[in-house]
């Protein structure tokens, strides 16, 4: 389940790093303003210790799996970035529906 590879590891980079800024780029879209990205550090925070475990695990799946296709490289680079993109994209999305309502 944990594995640690290529994958796993661009994973959380991806992860945590996205969720770092992932609950400020809606209101810095919106607000056309790009210090809106770190307005909320503290959320900022607890999403890149979120995102990055999660980032981590997903990437580390899926990873391996694309490797057939894609080759070892390859597929454990793009697997760990689409690992790493689903809960900055979630986070993203929460903060627009926060922002918007």
């Amino acid at each position: 389940m944990w594995e640690a590879n290529l994958g796993a590891l661009v994973g959380v980079v991806v992860g945590a790093t996205g969720g770092l800024f992932a609950v400020g780029i809606a209101p810095a879209i919106l607000l056309r303003n790009a210090g809106e990205l770190v307005s909320t550090p503290i959320l900022g925070m607890i999403f890149l210790l979120v995102g990055g475990p999660i980032g981590y695990f997903i990437g580390g799946q899926i990873g391996p799996r694309l490797e057939g296709w894609l080759g070892e490289r390859r597929g454990n680079i793009f697997g760990g970035v689409i690992g790493g993109l689903i809960p900055v994209v979630s986070v993203a999305l929460w903060g627009w529906y926060m922002i918007r309502r």
